[in-house]
C-alpha cells in the first residue's frame, strides 16, 4: 500500500481559502456589456421566455440552465465518515460534489444545505425546488431518513431524484462484479453473496444486484448484530426485513463460508483472514470500507491467491469510487430531459463501465497510475480519469432511458450525441493530469533552487508527498525549517534533502567544471567560488550538470531574464544553441501553445521555423496534433509588411525542412484560430484551428500571454524551456505554488526535452 500524496490539515485549509474562499462561483454565458444586452437579459426582454415557459412549460429546458442543473442537497447528519456534524459544516462536502459534476461531466450544480433532521420538512422543502433543478443529488443524509426522503420525493416530483450515498456506490460495485464473475467463470444468479453493513450504500448494493439476477435467499446481509435472517426482530426496520433470507447462518463467520462474493460497506477489520480462507474457489472480495477496509488486499491475497480484490482506496487496484457513475448518471438523464432515474439506468451504467474496462485502455491512462492497464484481476473497474468515460456512459443512461419512458425529449441521433459530449469536455484538468501521472512514473530528483521562498519549500513538499518523485531544496538548513514551520508544514523537514555549498562534498568539482566553462569570458577563480557558493541558481545548475539532480526548477524569486543569464554560465541556452521558450495558455476549453516567450528577442525565419519545431514538440508531449500558425497583422500576403514578410518566409523553411505537422502563415490571429474566419482562404493548409502560434517577437508573446492571463483569466504554464541539454524550468516570479507545482512535473517528465 501506498504511503505517498499526504495532505496537512493547513494544506487543505489553504485551498479551501485561496484564491477565493470556497471551490467555484457563477459566471454569465451570455454577453452583460451593454444596456441592450441587460435589457435582454432582464426586463423587458425577459417577458418573451416567461410567457414561452408559462404557454409551454418544457421549453424551460431551451431558455434557461435547468436542463444542465442539478441540486446537490445534504443535512450533514452523516458527513463522510464524520458523522452528525450539521448542514454548514457539510457545505465544504458539497461544494467539492457540485464542483465534481463540472469537472466531469459538464453538468452545472448548486450545493443547499438544510438546517433540518425532520424528513417532512426537507421533503417539503426539496420538492418546492423542482422547478429550478434538471435533477436532485442527495447527500449525506443518514438511514434510515434519507430512505424516506428519497422514496418521497421520486414519488412527488418530475426529475431524477438520487442519493449517491445508496446508488453511485451499488452502480460501480455492480460494474466491478460483472467482470469480477466473468473472470471467476461464475453467474450472478448462481452466487452466494454476503453483505456486511446495513445502511444506505449496502442495502442499495443488494437492491441493484438483485435486480441484475442474484436470488434473494443467495444474499445474506449482516449487520452489527449478525445475519438478517427470516424471523429475526433485534435492531429490524422495513428496509432490513426486505432482504431478510431464509439461512441457518447467524454471524458474519458462518456465512462467509462457501460463500462466491463478499461485499463490503461496514468497518476496518471486520473480515478475518479465516473468513476469506473458508470462501469458495476464486472468491470475490469487495472490502469498501473507508478510509480503511475490511481486509487489505494483502492480507487477502496472503490466503487466498486466487481472489479478487477492490476497495474504496485509490491507493490499491479496482477503487470502487462514485465518480465513475455519478456525473455520467446525470448527464445521459439530464440530456434526455428524464423524469427520472431508474433501475434500467443505473444497470446501464455498470454495463457500459464493465464493458468499458474490458476494451483496450489507452497509454495516458496507465501512465496516471504508473502501470499498464489491462482487463483481468487488478483491473475490473475503469479509472476516473479514462477519457472515455463521458461519451462512452452518458449514451448507454439516456437510452435505458429513453427505452423505459422516462425521456421527455428523446435523442435521436446517438452517434452524434456521442461526439457533442466529447466535445463538452475542458481539455485542462486531462492535460495536467497526464503531465502528472508521467512525473509519477519518472520519479525524478528535482532540485528547487530558491529554498529560502515559502512557496517554493510548499511545492518542494508537495511533489514529493504527492509521490512525484524527490525534492532537493538549496538553501541553509535552519532557513527552509523555520519558513516550513511557518507554513504549517515543520513535519516536512525531516522529509526535504537541504543541500548548499556548506554541505555538499561535490563543490571543488563544480568549481572546477565552472572555471573551465568561464575562463575564457574573463571570468577568474575568485568570482568562480563567488558563484558557486552564493548564487543559488548558478549552485543549483551546477548539481544538475553533475548528475546530482535530474531537473531544476528556479526563477520564483528573481526576473526570468537575468535566471536565464546565470543558467547559461552553466548550461548551453541561448539561441544559438536551440533553445525556445514555450508556453501553454488554456481557457474555455481551448489549449494553444504561444512561443518564443522566452529567449528570442527578435527572431529571423530561421529562428521561427525553430520555434515552430519545438512548439511542434511540445504539443505533441502534452498528447496534441500540432497545427503551427505563423501569425502577424496581414493574411497571406496584405497588408503588405516588411515586418510581416520572415512570417511568410518562416513556413517557406519549414517546407524546406520537411516537417511532419501541419504549419501555414502568415496570418492574423482570428484566422489562425476561427474556422470560419479560415473557411474564407480554402487553400489554408490547416485542417482545423492551429494550437501553436508563433509571434514575431519575445515582446509581442508576452504581451500575448500577460494580456489573456489578466483579462480573460486564462492558465498559463510556462514558458517551458526546450532545446537545453537537461530538464530545467523558469518559473514566473509571481508563480504560486501549484504554478510552481506544474514546472517540475514538467521539468520531470522532460517535457521538450530531445529523447
Amino acid at each position: 500500500m501506498s504511503t505517498k500524496n499526504r495532505i496537512t490539515p493547513e494544506e487543505a485549509l489553504a485551498y479551501h481559502l485561496d484564491p477565493k474562499p470556497g471551490k467555484y462561483e457563477i459566471m454569465a454565458t451570455t454577453p452583460m456589456a451593454t444596456q441592450r444586452d441587460l435589457s435582454l437579459a432582464y426586463s423587458p426582454g425577459v417577458a418573451v421566455p416567461v410567457q414561452a415557459i408559462a404557454d409551454h412549460p418544457e421549453t424551460a429546458y431551451d431558455y434557461t440552465v435547468k436542463g444542465n442543473m442539478v441540486a446537490v442537497i445534504s443535512n450533514g447528519t452523516a458527513i463522510l465518515g464524520m458523522g452528525n456534524l450539521g448542514a454548514l459544516a457539510s457545505k465544504p462536502v458539497m461544494e467539492g460534489k457540485a464542483v465534481l459534476f463540472k469537472r466531469f461531466a459538464d453538468v452545472n450544480a448548486i450545493d443547499i444545505e438544510l438546517d433540518t433532521e425532520d424528513p417532512e420538512k426537507i421533503i417539503q422543502a426539496v420538492s418546492l425546488m423542482g422547478p429550478t433543478f434538471g435533477g436532485i443529488n442527495l447527500e449525506d443524509i443518514k438511514a434510515p431518513e434519507c430512505f424516506i426522503i428519497e422514496q418521497r420525493l421520486k414519488e412527488i416530483m418530475d426529475i431524477p431524484v438520487f442519493h449517491d450515498d445508496q446508488h453511485g456506490t451499488a452502480v460501480i460495485c455492480a460494474a466491478g462484479l460483472i467482470n469480477a464473475l466473468e473472470i471467476s467463470g461464475k453467474k450472478i444468479e448462481d452466487c452466494r453473496i454476503v453483505l456486511n453493513g446495513a445502511g444506505a450504500a449496502g442495502i442499495a448494493c443488494l437492491e441493484l444486484i438483485k435486480a441484475m439476477g442474484a436470488k434473494h435467499d443467495n444474499c445474506i446481509m449482516c449487520d452489527t448484530k449478525g445475519v438478517i435472517y427470516q424471523g429475526r426482530t433485534e435492531g429490524m426496520n422495513q428496509w432490513k426485513s426486505a432482504h431478510a433470507a431464509r439461512t441457518d447462518a447467524r454471524t458474519l463467520e458462518e456465512a462467509m463460508l462457501g460463500a462466491d462474493v463478499f461485499l463490503g460497506v461496514s468497518a476496518k477489520g471486520a473480515v478475518t483472514p479465516a473468513m476469506v480462507a473458508s470462501m469458495a474457489p476464486n472468491p470475490v472480495i469487495f472490502a469498501m470500507a473507508n478510509p480503511d477496509p475490511e481486509i487489505t488486499p494483502e492480507e487477502a491475497h496472503a490466503v487466498r491467491e486466487d481472489a479478487i480484490v477492490a476497495t474504496g482506496r485509490s491507493d490499491y487496484p479496482n477503487q470502487v469510487n462514485n465518480v465513475l457513475g455519478f456525473p455520467y448518471l446525470f448527464r445521459g438523464a439530464l440530456d434526455i430531459h428524464a423524469r427520472a432515474i431508474n433501475d434500467a439506468m443505473k444497470i446501464a451504467c455498470a454495463e457500459a463501465l464493465a464493458k468499458l474496462a474490458r476494451e483496450d485502455v489507452p497509454d495516458e491512462v496507465g501512465l496516471a497510475y504508473g502501470r499498464k492497464l489491462t482487463f483481468g484481476r487488478d483491473y475490473i473497474i475503469p479509472t476516473p480519469f479514462d477519457p472515455r468515460l463521458i461519451y462512452v456512459i452518458p449514451p448507454a443512461v439516456a437510452k435505458a432511458g429513453m427505452d423505459t419512458g422516462v425521456a421527455r425529449r428523446p435523442i435521436i441521433d446517438m452517434e452524434a450525441y456521442a461526439h457533442s459530449l466529447k466535445a463538452r469536455m475542458d481539455p485542462t484538468a486531462s492535460i495536467l493530469q497526464g503531465i502528472h501521472a508521467r512525473a509519477r512514473q519518472a520519479q525524478s530528483r528535482m532540485i528547487f533552487a530558491e529554498g529560502d521562498d515559502a512557496r517554493v519549500l510548499r511545492a518542494a513538499v508537495a511533489f514529493q508527498r504527492s509521490g512525484q518523485g524527490k525534492s532537493i531544496v538549496v538553501g541553509r538548513e535552519a532557513d527552509v525549517k523555520e519558513k516550513l514551520e511557518a507554513a504549517g508544514l515543520g513535519d516536512a523537514v525531516r522529509e526535504l534533502e537541504v543541500v548548499n555549498a556548506a554541505n555538499t562534498p561535490h563543490l571543488e568539482t563544480y568549481k572546477d567544471f565552472l572555471y573551465a566553462r568561464l575562463q575564457r569570458q574573463g571570468v577568474d577563480r575568485h568570482e568562480v567560488a563567488q558563484l558557486a557558493n552564493r548564487d543559488r541558481h548558478v549552485f543549483a545548475a551546477l548539481m544538475l550538470q553533475h548528475g546530482h539532480g535530474d531537473g531544476l526548477i528556479t526563477g520564483a524569486t528573481r526576473k526570468s531574464a537575468h535566471v536565464l543569464e546565470l543558467i547559461n554560465k552553466v548550461f548551453d541556452a541561448k539561441p544559438a544553441d536551440g533553445a525556445v521558450g514555450i508556453t501553454a495558455v488554456l481557457l474555455k476549453g481551448r489549449i494553444v501553445l504561444i512561443g518564443d516567450t522566452l529567449v528570442r528577442e527578435w527572431p529571423d525565419e530561421n529562428d521561427l521555423a525553430d520555434i515552430a519545431e519545438r512548439g511542434a514538440q511540445v504539443a505533441r508531449g502534452l498528447g496534441l496534433e500540432p497545427r503551427v500558425a505563423f501569425l502577424s497583422f496581414s493574411t497571406f500576403g496584405y497588408p503588405v509588411s516588411e515586418r510581416a514578410t520572415k512570417m511568410y518566409e518562416a513556413a517557406k523553411v519549414l517546407d524546406r525542412r520537411g516537417v511532419d505537422f501541419e504549419y501555414e502563415g502568415e496570418m492574423t490571429v482570428d484566422v489562425a484560430l476561427n474556422m470560419e474566419q479560415m473557411a474564407h482562404y480554402p487553400f489554408c493548409r490547416l485542417t482545423a484551428p492551429a494550437n501553436v502560434l508563433v509571434v514575431p517577437a519575445r515582446h509581442s508573446a508576452s504581451i500575448s500571454v500577460k494580456l489573456l492571463q489578466e483579462m480573460a483569466g486564462a492558465t498559463v504554464i510556462g514558458p517551458i524551456l526546450t532545446g537545453v541539454a537537461k530538464p530545467i524550468q523558469i518559473c514566473s516570479t509571481v508563480s504560486t505554488v501549484n504554478d510552481i507545482l506544474n514546472m517540475a512535473a514538467i521539468a520531470a517528465c522532460r517535457l521538450g526535452q530531445d529523447k
